[in-house]
């Protein structure tokens, strides 16, 4: 898979990039350039987007940019930005300082300073030399340029291997500028840099949910959906699940999706008996419609008796079942108040929960 097709936030890179430039406001025309094998993918990535009909590039990356700006000489265009399909998180401020420069000087490009330093290796990977980092920058994209002078550096560079615009550019004696880049303007090229681009699109969120049931009449309690045989009952207004409520309010909680209560109330004669189950899976669900996962869920259940060892395994995977995780996601421990307080007198059970969520930051880009 090409790298600006490959799924990024559950949308191609390609489709990022392009929706940089269409949202901008100060951007009349994009002109895709692509491979021809590749028309199906760019279909997909670009498919609702107010661009124009992609042109079939070249051989290299220097002939696909000259095909590109030929194609688009009949509209015109004062200006140009020519911008790398593999640079996804390009903000609309990069965008922005391109073109205010462009209006006092022929061509910009956005780039960061070197602050590492630079080793020249020979044979081996011996070094043979520090190359001073004194007036070094990385250049980014998009770079700016007048439109019918950079297509005239383009014909007059024709076959020689350059780099990136500026080197085309610059060969042809336009003077270009630097202006401030963005470190989150990366270029993907290796599949950890989508690694790394993927990770950087989300932010992690953590829920903690806490409750309480008192013991009645019964011949079993419901612990994290699952049934233990029991001289005693848990009373609720449902099935009294504690286990699952502690992890439904956690759930909401990573979400700030309210509580429980807010969802289900009491008060409302349809939940009277119902399994907790119904509660759990709508609080996955709106985590979902998020565009979100849950990570893991990690449960205490507090209390003398039933023993929760011999049902840990059961009560894992019905909670991973519930929640469309895997089991290793998923820890239930149990634990005593050494007989100290309502639990440790026998009335009830009480349970803790903590879960992490991973949502969707548009504002990382």
């Amino acid at each position: 898979m090409p790298k600006q097709y490959c799924a990024l936030d559950g949308e191609p890179v390609l489709r990022h990039t392009l929706r940089a430039f269409t949202d901008h406001p100060g951007i009349d025309h994009v002109q895709p350039v692509i491979h021809p094998d590749d028309i199906e993918l760019y279909r997909t990535a670009a498919a609702g987007l107010d661009i124009r009909e992609p042109v079939w590039g070249g051989a290299s990356r220097q002939d696909s940019v000259r095909l590109g700006l030929e194609h688009i000489a009949g509209l015109g265009p004062d200006l140009v930005l020519v911008h790398d399909a593999a640079r996804p998180f390009v903000s609309g401020a990069v965008i922005s300082r391109v073109l205010t420069a462009l209006e006092s000087h022929g061509g910009a490009i956005p780039a960061l300073a070197v602050t590492d330093t630079l080793k020249h290796a020979g044979d081996a990977g011996r070094i043979d030399a520090t190359v001073p980092r004194d007036g070094l920058w990385r250049a980014q994209t998009p770079q700016g340029f007048r439109f019918a002078e950079l297509l005239a550096a383009h014909h007059a560079a024709a076959g020689e291997a350059l780099t990136d615009d500026a080197a085309v550019a610059e060969r042809h004696g336009l003077s270009v500028v630097i202006i401030d880049g963005s470190e989150e303007n990366v270029k993907i090229t290796t599949a950890a840099d989508l690694d790394k681009a993927q990770s950087r699109n989300f932010r992690f969120q953590t829920g903690m949910g806490f409750d309480v049931h008192a013991f009645g009449d019964g011949d079993h309690v419901q612990l994290c959906g699952h049934r233990i045989a029991h001289d005693h009952g848990l009373v609720g207004h449902s099935d009294a699940d504690v286990g699952l409520h502690a992890v439904t309010d956690a759930v909401l909680g990573a979400i700030a999706a309210g509580d429980i209560g807010d969802h289900f109330p009491p008060s409302d004669p349809r939940w009277k008996g119902a399994p907790s189950e119904i509660f759990l899976t709508h609080a996955a669900g709106l985590v979902a419609e998020k565009g979100g996962e849950i990570v893991n869920v990690d449960v205490t259940l507090i209390c003398e008796f039933p023993k929760i060892g011999p049902h840990r395994a059961a009560m894992r995977e019905c909670l991973a079942e519930i929640l469309g995780i895997d089991q290793e996601r998923v820890s239930i421990k149990a634990t005593t108040t050494e007989r100290l307080g309502f639990t440790g007198r026998g009335e009830g059970i009480a349970a803790q929960a903590i879960t992490c969520v991973r949502l969707t930051d548009a504002s990382a880009r």
